[in-house]
C-alpha cells in the first residue's frame, strides 16, 4: 500500500481522535479519553506534535509527542535539567497493521525531534505489549526501567516499561 506522512494540523484532530479510540484500545494500552483528547487538541496550540500517515484518502496511523522534563530522573547527570521529548501515542489502523507504518512513523518522529535539537527521547509501554516492544526496538529504543504501574496498567503484569532513544555521540 502506498502512503505518505505529514504533520497533523488542527483540522486533523477529530479524525485522529476517531482513529485512536477505534483502533487503539487493547488490554495493554492506557487511553483515558479526557487525557488523550486534551493531548491531541494540543495540536492547535503547538503543545503537541503529531506525524500522521495517509494512504488512498484514509488516515492509516500517527505518532504524537511533546517536549517535557518529566523524565529528568532517567536523564544522564550532564543533562538532568535538559528538555527532552516524550512520545505519547502511536496507533495504526487495524487494516494497515503489520505493514511497517508504525515503525516508519516512529523513526521519522525521532529524526524530527533530533533535528529540533532534542537529545533524549522517551516512550513507554505495558511491559507485556510485544507489538509495541518490537516497534520500539526497530526504531532504536532501549529499555531503561520497568516499574509497577497499576493505575495505568490494570492487566497482565500491571507494569510499565520506559524506553529511551539517545543520539549517539
Amino acid at each position: 500500500m502506498q502512503w505518505q506522512h505529514r504533520a497533523a494540523n488542527a483540522a486533523d484532530i477529530e479524525a485522529l481522535l476517531a482513529l485512536i479510540f477505534e483502533h487503539g484500545p487493547n488490554p495493554w494500552n492506557h487511553l483515558p479519553p479526557a487525557e488523550v483528547t486534551a493531548h491531541l487538541r494540543g495540536i492547535a496550540d503547538g503543545s503537541s506534535q503529531v506525524l500522521l500517515a495517509e494512504g488512498q484518502g484514509t488516515l492509516l496511523g500517527f505518532v504524537s509527542h511533546v517536549r517535557t522534563r518529566r523524565f529528568r530522573s532517567h536523564q544522564p547527570d550532564t543533562r538532568a535539567d535538559a528538555e527532552h521529548a516524550y512520545i505519547c501515542e502511536a496507533v495504526t489502523h487495524r487494516d494497515a497493521a503489520g505493514q511497517g507504518i508504525g515503525s516508519a512513523l516512529l523513526r521519522q518522529v525521532v529524526a524530527d525531534i533530533e533535528a529540533a535539537g532534542i537529545v533524549d527521547i522517551y516512550i513507554d509501554r505495558h511491559e507485556q505489549n510485544a507489538a509495541s516492544a518490537g516497534m520500539m526496538r526497530k526504531a532504536g529504543f532501549v529499555e531503561v526501567a520497568t516499574f509497577a504501574d497499576p493505575q495505568r496498567r490494570p492487566n497482565g503484569s500491571r507494569r510499565t516499561t520506559l524506553c529511551r532513544w539517545q543520539t549517539p555521540y
